[in-house]
Protein backbone atom coordinates (compact mmCIF):
# COMPACT_ATOMS: atom_id res chain seq x y z
CA UNK A 1 0.00 0.00 0.00
CA UNK A 2 1.32 3.48 -0.77
CA UNK A 3 1.96 5.86 2.06
CA UNK A 4 3.03 9.46 2.24
CA UNK A 5 5.68 11.01 4.42
CA UNK A 6 6.29 14.65 5.16
CA UNK A 7 9.86 14.81 6.41
CA UNK A 8 10.92 17.37 9.00
CA UNK A 9 12.40 19.36 6.13
CA UNK A 10 8.90 19.72 4.68
CA UNK A 11 9.54 17.35 1.76
CA UNK A 12 6.61 15.34 0.45
CA UNK A 13 7.67 11.73 -0.12
CA UNK A 14 5.35 9.02 -1.47
CA UNK A 15 6.36 5.38 -0.99
CA UNK A 16 4.74 2.29 -2.46
CA UNK A 17 5.73 -1.36 -2.82
CA UNK A 18 7.08 -3.98 -0.43
CA UNK A 19 9.11 -2.84 2.57
CA UNK A 20 11.91 -5.22 1.56
CA UNK A 21 11.70 -4.24 -2.12
CA UNK A 22 14.44 -2.70 -4.23
CA UNK A 23 14.40 1.04 -3.35
CA UNK A 24 14.02 3.34 -6.34
CA UNK A 25 13.80 7.12 -5.89
CA UNK A 26 12.14 9.11 -8.71
CA UNK A 27 12.51 12.88 -9.16
CA UNK A 28 10.29 14.85 -11.56
CA UNK A 29 11.06 17.91 -13.67
CA UNK A 30 10.50 21.65 -13.34
CA UNK A 31 6.91 22.70 -12.75
CA UNK A 32 5.61 19.20 -12.04
CA UNK A 33 5.30 16.84 -9.10
CA UNK A 34 5.64 13.14 -8.34
CA UNK A 35 2.53 12.27 -10.34
CA UNK A 36 4.61 12.75 -13.51
CA UNK A 37 5.91 9.22 -12.86
CA UNK A 38 2.48 7.58 -12.53
CA UNK A 39 2.64 5.67 -15.84
CA UNK A 40 6.18 4.48 -15.06
CA UNK A 41 5.27 3.45 -11.53
CA UNK A 42 2.34 1.42 -12.80
CA UNK A 43 4.61 -0.68 -15.02
CA UNK A 44 7.46 -1.37 -12.61
CA UNK A 45 7.85 -4.87 -11.14
CA UNK A 46 6.13 -5.56 -7.83
CA UNK A 47 9.56 -6.20 -6.28
CA UNK A 48 10.43 -2.48 -6.46
CA UNK A 49 9.82 -0.09 -3.58
CA UNK A 50 9.05 3.14 -5.42
CA UNK A 51 9.80 6.44 -3.68
CA UNK A 52 8.67 9.61 -5.42
CA UNK A 53 9.75 12.95 -4.01
CA UNK A 54 8.22 16.32 -4.84
CA UNK A 55 11.11 18.70 -5.48
CA UNK A 56 11.37 21.65 -3.07
CA UNK A 57 9.11 24.42 -4.30
CA UNK A 58 6.84 21.95 -6.08
CA UNK A 59 3.67 20.00 -5.22
CA UNK A 60 3.52 18.87 -1.62
CA UNK A 61 7.05 20.20 -1.04
CA UNK A 62 6.05 23.78 -1.86
CA UNK A 63 7.47 25.22 1.35
CA UNK A 64 10.20 22.64 1.93
CA UNK A 65 13.79 23.42 2.72
CA UNK A 66 16.00 23.47 -0.37
CA UNK A 67 13.93 25.73 -2.63
CA UNK A 68 16.01 27.36 -5.31
CA UNK A 69 18.79 25.76 -7.31
CA UNK A 70 19.51 22.11 -8.00
CA UNK A 71 22.35 21.98 -5.46
CA UNK A 72 20.10 23.10 -2.63
CA UNK A 73 17.47 20.61 -3.72
CA UNK A 74 19.97 17.75 -3.81
CA UNK A 75 21.17 18.45 -0.28
CA UNK A 76 17.61 18.73 1.06
CA UNK A 77 16.39 15.55 -0.62
CA UNK A 78 19.33 13.50 0.63
CA UNK A 79 18.53 14.71 4.15
CA UNK A 80 14.80 14.09 3.75
CA UNK A 81 15.34 10.55 2.49
CA UNK A 82 17.63 9.82 5.44
CA UNK A 83 14.95 11.11 7.82
CA UNK A 84 12.48 8.72 6.20
CA UNK A 85 14.88 5.78 6.58
CA UNK A 86 15.86 5.57 2.91
CA UNK A 87 19.63 5.27 3.10
CA UNK A 88 20.69 3.33 -0.01
CA UNK A 89 18.72 3.50 -3.24
CA UNK A 90 18.62 3.51 -7.01
CA UNK A 91 17.94 7.01 -8.33
CA UNK A 92 16.28 8.37 -11.45
CA UNK A 93 15.48 11.95 -12.40
CA UNK A 94 13.83 13.69 -15.32
CA UNK A 95 14.89 17.13 -16.61
CA UNK A 96 15.59 19.33 -13.56
CA UNK A 97 15.16 16.20 -11.47
CA UNK A 98 17.99 14.70 -13.53
CA UNK A 99 20.34 17.52 -12.59
CA UNK A 100 19.31 17.15 -8.95
CA UNK A 101 19.85 13.38 -9.14
CA UNK A 102 23.34 13.80 -10.60
CA UNK A 103 24.28 16.20 -7.80
CA UNK A 104 22.91 13.77 -5.22
CA UNK A 105 25.11 11.03 -6.69
CA UNK A 106 28.13 13.32 -6.51
CA UNK A 107 27.38 14.29 -2.91
CA UNK A 108 26.56 10.78 -1.64
CA UNK A 109 28.04 8.17 -4.00
CA UNK A 110 27.94 5.56 -1.24
CA UNK A 111 24.13 5.85 -1.06
CA UNK A 112 23.26 5.84 -4.77
CA UNK A 113 23.35 2.32 -6.26
CA UNK A 114 22.63 3.41 -9.83
CA UNK A 115 21.76 6.68 -11.55
CA UNK A 116 19.27 7.03 -14.41
CA UNK A 117 19.06 10.40 -16.12
CA UNK A 118 16.01 11.08 -18.29
CA UNK A 119 16.58 14.08 -20.60
CA UNK A 120 18.50 15.63 -17.71
CA UNK A 121 19.26 19.25 -17.05
CA UNK A 122 22.78 20.49 -16.52
CA UNK A 123 24.59 18.54 -19.24
CA UNK A 124 25.13 21.63 -21.42
CA UNK A 125 24.15 25.28 -21.31
CA UNK A 126 21.61 25.01 -24.16
CA UNK A 127 18.01 25.13 -22.95
CA UNK A 128 14.69 26.57 -24.13
CA UNK A 129 14.50 29.19 -21.40
CA UNK A 130 11.61 31.06 -22.99
CA UNK A 131 9.38 27.99 -23.10
CA UNK A 132 10.15 27.22 -19.46
CA UNK A 133 9.42 30.84 -18.53
CA UNK A 134 6.00 30.55 -20.16
CA UNK A 135 5.36 27.25 -18.39
CA UNK A 136 6.33 28.73 -15.03
CA UNK A 137 3.68 31.42 -15.44
CA UNK A 138 0.95 29.26 -17.06
CA UNK A 139 -2.23 29.00 -14.99
CA UNK A 140 -5.12 28.27 -17.36
CA UNK A 141 -5.74 24.86 -18.88
CA UNK A 142 -5.18 26.31 -22.34
CA UNK A 143 -1.81 27.86 -21.41
CA UNK A 144 -0.65 24.67 -19.69
CA UNK A 145 -1.68 22.48 -22.62
CA UNK A 146 0.05 24.78 -25.10
CA UNK A 147 3.33 24.55 -23.15
CA UNK A 148 3.19 20.77 -22.65
CA UNK A 149 2.32 20.26 -26.32
CA UNK A 150 5.38 22.28 -27.30
CA UNK A 151 7.55 20.26 -24.91
CA UNK A 152 6.39 16.90 -26.28
CA UNK A 153 6.89 15.07 -29.54
CA UNK A 154 4.66 16.08 -32.46
CA UNK A 155 1.37 14.24 -32.21
CA UNK A 156 1.58 13.43 -28.50
CA UNK A 157 -1.50 14.57 -26.61
CA UNK A 158 -1.26 15.18 -22.87
CA UNK A 159 -4.28 13.72 -21.09
CA UNK A 160 -6.95 16.08 -19.79
CA UNK A 161 -6.43 14.60 -16.32
CA UNK A 162 -2.83 15.78 -16.34
CA UNK A 163 -3.82 19.24 -17.56
CA UNK A 164 -6.47 19.51 -14.84
CA UNK A 165 -3.98 18.36 -12.19
CA UNK A 166 -1.41 20.97 -13.17
CA UNK A 167 -4.05 23.71 -13.37
CA UNK A 168 -5.33 22.85 -9.90
CA UNK A 169 -1.79 22.91 -8.50
CA UNK A 170 -1.07 26.29 -10.09
CA UNK A 171 -4.13 27.79 -8.37
CA UNK A 172 -2.65 27.23 -4.90
CA UNK A 173 -1.22 30.25 -3.05
CA UNK A 174 2.53 30.66 -3.41
CA UNK A 175 3.01 28.26 -6.31
CA UNK A 176 3.87 30.82 -8.98
CA UNK A 177 6.29 32.63 -6.68
CA UNK A 178 8.05 29.34 -5.89
CA UNK A 179 8.34 28.44 -9.57
CA UNK A 180 9.79 31.85 -10.34
CA UNK A 181 12.34 31.40 -7.56
CA UNK A 182 13.40 28.04 -8.97
CA UNK A 183 13.44 29.39 -12.53
CA UNK A 184 15.74 32.26 -11.58
CA UNK A 185 18.13 29.85 -9.83
CA UNK A 186 18.33 27.77 -13.00
CA UNK A 187 20.06 30.61 -14.80
CA UNK A 188 22.88 32.00 -12.63
CA UNK A 189 23.98 34.34 -15.44
CA UNK A 190 20.51 35.07 -16.80
CA UNK A 191 18.33 33.07 -19.21
CA UNK A 192 20.14 34.38 -22.30
CA UNK A 193 23.34 32.67 -21.10
CA UNK A 194 21.71 29.27 -20.68
CA UNK A 195 21.42 26.96 -17.71
CA UNK A 196 24.07 26.13 -15.16
CA UNK A 197 26.23 23.18 -16.21
CA UNK A 198 27.22 20.26 -14.01
CA UNK A 199 30.97 19.69 -13.49
CA UNK A 200 32.09 17.32 -16.26
CA UNK A 201 34.96 15.80 -14.29
CA UNK A 202 32.71 14.94 -11.35
CA UNK A 203 30.15 13.37 -13.69
CA UNK A 204 32.81 11.26 -15.38
CA UNK A 205 34.16 10.16 -12.00
CA UNK A 206 30.85 8.65 -10.82
CA UNK A 207 31.50 5.00 -10.02
CA UNK A 208 27.94 3.67 -9.94
CA UNK A 209 26.21 2.60 -13.18
CA UNK A 210 24.87 5.68 -14.98
CA UNK A 211 22.21 5.33 -17.66
CA UNK A 212 20.94 8.19 -19.83
CA UNK A 213 17.85 8.24 -22.04
CA UNK A 214 16.89 11.12 -24.34
CA UNK A 215 14.44 11.93 -27.14
CA UNK A 216 15.96 13.07 -30.42
CA UNK A 217 13.27 15.75 -30.87
CA UNK A 218 13.59 17.23 -27.38
CA UNK A 219 12.59 20.91 -27.73
CA UNK A 220 13.62 21.85 -24.18
CA UNK A 221 17.05 20.28 -23.75
CA UNK A 222 18.69 19.36 -27.08
CA UNK A 223 19.58 15.67 -27.40
CA UNK A 224 23.40 15.48 -27.25
CA UNK A 225 25.76 13.39 -29.31
CA UNK A 226 27.24 10.43 -27.40
CA UNK A 227 30.64 12.15 -27.42
CA UNK A 228 29.18 14.95 -25.27
CA UNK A 229 28.61 12.55 -22.35
CA UNK A 230 31.14 10.59 -20.31
CA UNK A 231 32.16 7.39 -22.10
CA UNK A 232 31.16 5.34 -19.05
CA UNK A 233 27.49 6.35 -19.36
CA UNK A 234 25.10 3.89 -21.01
CA UNK A 235 23.23 6.11 -23.48
CA UNK A 236 19.87 5.32 -25.11
CA UNK A 237 18.28 7.57 -27.72
CA UNK A 238 14.56 7.52 -28.54
CA UNK A 239 13.94 8.60 -32.15
CA UNK A 240 11.27 11.22 -32.77
CA UNK A 241 10.36 11.64 -29.08
CA UNK A 242 10.29 14.90 -27.15
CA UNK A 243 11.12 16.08 -23.64
CA UNK A 244 8.25 14.64 -21.59
CA UNK A 245 9.54 11.07 -21.70
CA UNK A 246 7.91 9.70 -18.51
CA UNK A 247 4.54 10.48 -20.13
CA UNK A 248 5.50 9.98 -23.80
CA UNK A 249 7.41 6.72 -23.45
CA UNK A 250 6.89 5.07 -20.05
CA UNK A 251 7.70 1.62 -21.45
CA UNK A 252 11.12 2.81 -22.62
CA UNK A 253 11.79 4.37 -19.22
CA UNK A 254 10.74 1.13 -17.50
CA UNK A 255 13.13 -0.83 -19.73
CA UNK A 256 16.07 1.43 -18.86
CA UNK A 257 15.19 1.38 -15.16
CA UNK A 258 15.11 -2.42 -15.32
CA UNK A 259 18.67 -2.34 -16.57
CA UNK A 260 19.66 0.06 -13.81
CA UNK A 261 18.07 -1.99 -11.05
CA UNK A 262 19.97 -5.12 -12.11
CA UNK A 263 23.29 -3.38 -12.79
CA UNK A 264 23.55 -1.41 -9.58
CA UNK A 265 23.36 -4.20 -7.01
Amino acid sequence: MPWESDAMSGLHIDISGPEDGIPLVLLHGFGGDGSAWDAVRAGLPGTVRVITVDLPGHGGSLHAEGRGGAGRMAKAILAGLAETGVDSFHLAGHSMGGAVSALMAMRAPDRVRSLTLVAPGGMASAINARLLARYAKATSAAEIRACLTEMSAPGFVTSQAVIDHVAAARSQPGVLAALDEVYQAMFPNGPDEGQGVLPAAALAALAMPVLVIWGTQDPVLPCPKPSALPASFAYSVLPELGHMLPEEAPDAIIRVLGQALTSGG
